[in-house]
């Protein structure tokens, strides 16, 4: 499967990007954020950071476009128990 253009809109900025379909897309996206936040030392940076993150995640492809919106998690409860900086990706109705 070929990768195909993409458009991530967070509704502050509109990022074009390859792949293959739009969940995947997405995921990456959220992960370069999560990253981001994982390694910044410090306090006041993370905190800025923690502000800004996506609830909600458009992306544009040619002839669909699909919503999704994104949960935050400081310190996880869930799956991943204890990580930091996890998040659940859902698709909007």
């Amino acid at each position: 499967m070929a990768k195909r253009g993409f458009t991530i809109d967070t509704g502050k900025e509109k990022i074009d990007v390859e792949g293959h379909e739009h969940r995947n897309v997405a995921v990456k996206y959220l992960m370069k954020r999560r990253r981001s936040l994982l390694f910044t030392k410090d306090p006041g940076k993370v905190e800025k950071l923690w502000t800004e993150l996506p609830a909600h995640v458009k992306i544009i492809g040619k002839q669909v476009a699909k919503a999704y919106n994104v949960k935050w998690e400081r310190v996880s409860t869930g799956e991943f128990a204890g990580a930091k900086f996890t998040f659940t990706l859902e698709e909007a109705a």
